[in-house]
Parts: C-alpha cells; sequence; structure tokens
C-alpha cells in the first residue's frame, strides 16, 4: 500500500504549464529518482509532496504520522550555533524523549490501574522515538554523518556564521539524514559534496537509510546505485520506468523508437484521409469526404501521439583549435600555500594537445587554485610555469559577470565563437544550430542571458567555450547547475571524436561528476588534501579499481611481528645506552624538535600507505556505527568506538611523521 500519493497534479507559474496531470505513489522503502529538464517541474512537484507549495488541482494523499524530511534550498540554522551543536539538534527529538522517559519511569513507581496502563503505552511510544533517533548512544551519529560529508574534528566548532554557502548545504543534509524521517526528499544534494561525500551519501542511502526516498540529481552513478525506479517529468506528464538510470536510458529509447512508429504510422493514415477529403471535397462524394473530415479532427485531437523529443547524439562540427606545438603548458616543480595550509607542492605537469585531464580531490584540496595557478592568475610559491605563447584558453568558472546579459542565446554565441579563416563570423542559423544543439529550442534562444536560470546560463557558457576554437578547454564544476540531459550532451560534445568534428584541443576538467570524469578523461591528478598530488595514467573507473585493489591488498596482509624481547642479561647494557641517548637529548635540546619513534623506520611510501588504509578503516567504522543494527548492539558500538580512538591516535602519529620528513633537522 502507498505511503502517500499524488493524483491529477496540475500547477501553473506564471504563463507555463508546469505540471498537468501528474500522478504517481510511493511504497514503503521505495527510491525514486526524479529526472527532467531544468525548469520541467521537479522541484516544485517536491514542494508539493511536502506541503511546501500548492497545487492548482489534484490531490496529495499520505498515510497518517508518516515523517517526511525535505532539503530545501534555503538553510535555516540558529546563528548561536556551532556547526557540531547545528547538527546535534537535529536529535532533539530523541533527547526529549530520554529526558520524558526517565520522568515516566519515576511515576510508575507508584501509579496503578489505568494509569499505570497509560504509562505503559507511553513508554512504548518514548522508546520508539528513541530507537528512531538513534538509540540511547546516538552521540557518535552525529560526528559520523559529518565525518561522511566530509567535515573534519577541527570544523565541528566552527560557528554557522563563519561557514561558507556549501558547507551549510552540508550541514542541512546532515541534519536531515540525522533525523531520520520515514521519507526523504533531496534536490540536487551532491551539488556541494566531493567525490568521498557522493559515495558516502550513495552508500548511507542504499545500505543504512531505511525509509523512502525521492531524489533529483544530475548524478548518474548516485542514481545507479539508490534508485529503484526513475520518474521523468515531460511537458508537465510524470511517467514511471522501472530500475535504476542505466535501466531508465535503455527503456525510454525502446520507448521513444516505438512511440516514433506509431506517430509515423498515424502520419500516413493522416495524408491519406487528407488525400481522400481534398480528392472529393467538392464532387459527388462531397458529404462523404466532409464526414470524413470531422473524424480526422477528431482523431488529430484526440488520438494522435506526438513526435518524441530526439535523443539522438549531437550534431555539430567544432572549429579546429590554433596548432600549438608539443605542449601547451608545462609546470615544473610548482607549490602552493594558502595561510599555513599546503595545498600542493614539486608538481611537475605536461598538458599536450589533445590531453583529457581530471582533477580530483576533497573540498578545500585545492583544486581551483591549481588551475588558476597553471593559467597564471596567481602566482606559484615555487617552480616554473612554461605556457605555449599560441596557448588560447577557455575557462568555465562559477560566476558570470563577465557576460553581457542583453544579448539573446544565439547573439551571445555568435560572438563568442570566434571567427573562421577568411574571416567570417558564425551566421545567425549557425549560431542558432549551436543552441539547439545543446538543448535550447527555438524560442528559448531568443532569451536574452539576463532572464536564464543559473542553469540554462551555465549552457549557453559551455556552448561558447566548446566551440570556440580554445587549444586549451579548463571546466571547473561543468555540471553543478545541470541537468541530467544537458550533463549528458556536454558529455557527447567532449568524447566525439575530433575527426568527425570534436573537440581537438586539451582538456583539464575539475569535477565530482564521476560519469562525466569517466567518459571524458584518460588521465587525473588526484589531490589529496594534504598537499600531495598523484598523477594517474587512466581513466576514473580505473583508478576506482586500483583503490579497491589496494585496499584489498592492505586488508590482506599480516600484521608485522612483535620483535622478541631481549634477554635479561642485555638489559643493563640496553638501560645505560638509553639513559645515555637520554642525557644527550637533554643536553641538546635545540638540535632535536621531534621525540624519535618506530615510524622513523618506515619510508614516506609506507607512511602514506598506512594513513591511507587508516584513513579507509575510520570511514568504514563510521558507515557501521549510523546502521541501526549497531545503535541497537551496545557491544559492537562500544568496540567500534575504542577502535575509532585508538585509529585516531594512530593516524595522528602517523600523519605527524609524514610531516616531519618535510624538516631537514630530523
Amino acid at each position: 500500500m502507498p505511503i502517500f500519493a499524488a493524483s491529477n497534479l496540475r500547477i501553473t507559474l506564471g504563463a507555463k504549464q508546469v505540471l498537468d496531470g501528474a500522478t504517481f505513489g510511493l511504497e514503503p522503502g521505495e527510491r525514486i529518482g526524479l529526472v527532467g529538464r531544468n525548469g520541467c517541474g521537479k522541484t516544485t512537484l517536491l514542494k508539493i509532496l511536502c506541503g511546501t507549495a500548492k497545487m492548482d488541482s489534484g490531490d496529495v494523499s499520505m498515510q497518517r504520522g508518516l515523517r517526511v524530511g525535505y532539503m530545501a534550498q534555503e538553510h535555516l540554522f540558529d546563528q548561536g550555533d556551532t556547526l557540531r551543536s547545528a547538527a546535534a539538534k537535529a536529535m532533539a527529538e530523541a533527547d526529549q524523549a530520554k529526558a520524558d522517559l526517565e520522568h515516566v519511569f519515576e511515576a510508575m513507581a507508584t501509579a496503578q490501574g489505568d494509569e499505570l496502563a497509560r504509562l505503559l503505552d507511553r513508554q512504548v511510544q518514548l522508546e520508539e522515538t528513541i530507537e528512531r533517533g538513534g538509540g540511547w548512544s546516538n552521540d557518535h551519529l552525529v560526528d559520523a554523518v559529518l565525518h561522511g560529508l566530509g567535515f573534519s574534528d577541527e570544523q565541528f566548532d566552527i560557528p554557522i556564521t563563519g561557514l561558507s554557502g556549501g558547507q551549510k548545504a552540508r550541514l542541512s543534509l546532515a541534519k536531515l539524514l540525522l533525523q531520520n524521517p520515514d521519507v526523504i526528499m533531496l534536490d540536487e544534494p551532491t551539488n556541494h559534496l566531493d567525490i568521498d561525500g557522493c559515495k558516502w551519501l550513495e552508500n548511507f542511502l542504499a545500505d543504512n537509510f531505511a525509509g523512502a526516498v525521492i531524489i533529483i540529481s544530475h548524478d548518474r552513478r548516485l542514481l545507479d546505485r539508490v534508485v529503484h525506479r526513475i520518474e521523468e517529468i515531460h511537458e508537465g506528464r510524470v511517467r514511471s520506468y522501472p530500475g535504476n538510470y542505466e535501466a531508465f536510458v535503455s527503456l525510454r529509447a525502446e520507448r521513444h523508437l516505438s512511440q516514433m512508429r506509431v506517430h509515423e504510422k498515424q502520419l500516413d493514415k493522416i495524408r491519406s484521409e487528407e488525400r481522400f477529403i481534398l480528392r472529393y471535397k467538392a464532387g459527388q462524394r462531397a458529404k462523404q469526404a466532409r464526414g470524413r473530415a470531422t473524424r480526422l479532427d477528431r482523431f488529430k485531437r484526440d488520438m494522435l501521439v506526438e513526435r518524441p523529443i530526439e535523443l539522438d547524439s549531437i550534431r555539430i562540427r567544432l572549429p579546429n583549435s590554433p596548432r600549438v606545438g608539443d605542449s601547451v603548458l608545462v609546470a615544473e616543480g610548482i607549490g602552493k600555500t594558502l595561510g599555513d595550509r599546503l595545498l600542493f607542492r614539486g608538481l611537475d605537469l605536461v598538458i599536450a594537445p589533445g590531453d583529457r585531464i581530471g582533477v580530483i580531490g576533497p573540498n578545500g584540496s585545492g583544486k581551483t587554485t591549481l588551475i588558476r595557478t597553471l593559467l597564471g592568475e596567481i602566482e606559484s610559491d615555487s617552480g616554473l610555469i612554461k605556457r605555449s605563447p599560441k596557448m588560447h584558453a577557455g575557462w568555465f568558472r562559477q560566476t558570470h559577470e563577465h557576460l553581457d546579459r542583453t544579448l539573446t542565446i544565439w547573439q551571445h554565441l555568435q560572438r563568442t565563437v570566434p571567427a573562421r579563416p577568411g574571416g567570417s563570423t558564425l551566421t545567425e542559423q549557425e549560431a542558432r544550430d549551436l543552441a539547439g544543439a545543446f538543448l535550447f529550442s527555438g524560442v528559448e534562444q531568443e532569451k536574452p542571458l539576463g532572464e536564464l536560470s543559473g542553469g540554462e546560463r551555465a549552457r549557453a557558457v559551455i556552448a561558447g567555450l566548446v566551440a570556440g576554437g580554445h587549444n586549451l578547454l579548463v571546466l571547473d564544476e561543468p555540471t553543478n547547475h545541470l541537468d541530467i540531459p544537458s550533463a549528458e550532451r556536454l558529455e557527447g560534445a567532449l568524447a566525439m571524436d575530433p575527426d568527425d568534428g570534436g573537440f581537438d584541443g586539451a582538456l583539464v576538467l575539475v569535477s565530482h561528476d564521476r560519469a562525466l570524469l569517466a567518459s571524458t578523461c584518460d588521465r587525473l591528478i588526484v589531490m589529496d588534501g594534504h598537499g600531495n598530488t598523484t598523477l594517474f595514467d587512466g581513466t576514473y573507473d580505473e583508478w576506482e579499481a586500483k583503490q579497491a585493489a589496494d585496499a584489498k591488498t592492505i586488508a590482506a596482509k599480516p600484521p608485522p611481528p612483535v620483535p622478541a624481547a631481549k634477554p635479561i642479561a642485555d638489559q643493563p647494557s640496553r638501560l645505560k645506552t638509553a639513559n645515555k641517548t637520554a642525557a644527550k637529548h637533554t643536553a641538546t635540546p635545540a638540535t632535536h624538535k621531534r621525540k624519535r619513534s618506530s615510524l622513523d623506520s618506515k619510508t614516506s611510501d609506507q607512511l602514506e600507505t598506512a594513513i591511507s588504509t587508516l584513513t579507509s578503516r575510520r570511514a568504514a567504522i563510521d558507515m557501521d556505527l549510523v546502521s541501526p543494527a549497531c545503535s541497537r548492539d551496545r557491544a559492537k558500538l562500544d568496540r567500534l568506538l575504542k577502535e575509532r580512538e585508538t585509529i585516531e591516535r594512530d593516524l595522528a602519529s602517523h600523519e605527524e611523521a609524514w610531516l616531519a620528513r618535510g624538516d631537514p633537522s630530523t
């Protein structure tokens, strides 16, 4: 039985019919992905379902007592809170239930008869609330969820007023997950998450959250992992497809082909009828022709299947980029520090024509700073960057203040794409064809840039950059405000073979969109957030496979043997040596900044491997801690918490040892 159902929803925004008879339901524990073009009504539908928006007509029925959690675009917090205290308020209902239950137990001591029965019922209700809120020991849940969404312990005490917009969005998501409602509605939850955060959310929703989910997302990997059904909003209607996003693409193509065949057959019938009507409308069979004309009009109105939107690949020929020689850019030993944070150091990089390079790493690891340094907007602290004098870079940024917002879409593209050999610019029709290739219809092409939504404006800018004849194209999180069809169109333009008119310059892509990275990049720059960069020669999927294989190898590796104890006879001499060493250290404190430890015998690579293993194990423990089963098993909970404390200490000592390698005095 559905926990809620929507039927015949109709809503108009201005002059646009957003929803026209939308109908669908949600079963307990079901996971639904809501997809469609920007502006088709996805967010409006979510707001209607959770009661924050009104419909013109229709009906929404909801199971009694259903707890619905919705992640809104606006994030409201008490300004006096810190990051952690704000997140902990999501557990307020469970905390209050614990206090109320103590009072219930006190009252039970003297209650009798009906009063005792009432208190027993109240006890059951409160214990259910506590269980739903994570059990009696739920403090660990706050830390686990915050860690999973990319916050470090050092950030827990940051006041709300000191958080960025992206951090507030992640905090809002953390509060929603901690509230553990019966239904979670998420609108683009991955926009401010890095890849690790996307994976954590993906695993949490797929493996740990027991309720139902409705999610709007352009992250195709997330939809493939989490959802059981896709609901596509198209021209005000909701169409249902069983399975994940990959299955949806296949089923939609089949439906598209079937619909096209029916449409063509109906057109054949219409053309046949029109020939008969035209031939006999003035002869002896005029009455019959008029009758068939009436029936034909009724058929067109009620029975004609609409022509499906074209789903074929992008059909444009991009201009050749200027020839640049063997390399577009060469970086030798570059490094950058912001304040006391090391972002990267000792980085060597060669970008050659045709390269496809992805840049990945945690939020705040310095990906955008690296791009700005490579392009010369800011200076590197060390090393050397050689840029070809013929380098012609196109850079997609998060803000678009440089645009002339009075231009229409096709006018913007006409002015953006450079003149071809001979000096001729794009004709109006060529500019419109380019706009159409990036999913702007004829009517939309007349919109001024200033009237576009953020996603539409981003799409127009990307179209101009991709077709702009650049020999270096730099895209910094280009899909954050794109819907899936737009992201797929960008992917098609970048992945198209240059011999078939595709982009022939070098690409540097900063993104957490794993599907886009996997389909367009064959090299990676991996930043770890601690100043280290790894150059990986392979695709994103190959990088993920390598990480999984390394983790499996480390997990299977037996622990190092414990050194045998020295014989008792050796102890005095060993103690004398130790005392001499200690006296030497005491006499010359200035020459020893750090106490020597067993970690000093390990190489930097061994320390980095150990740090990676410890970090992975901590993340795995955090996933276990947020599971409902763990909250009910006190022994397992205590064991995991103790193991996590040990890992934190080991991680700190390993990181200290690794950082000391950069100190020449050690």
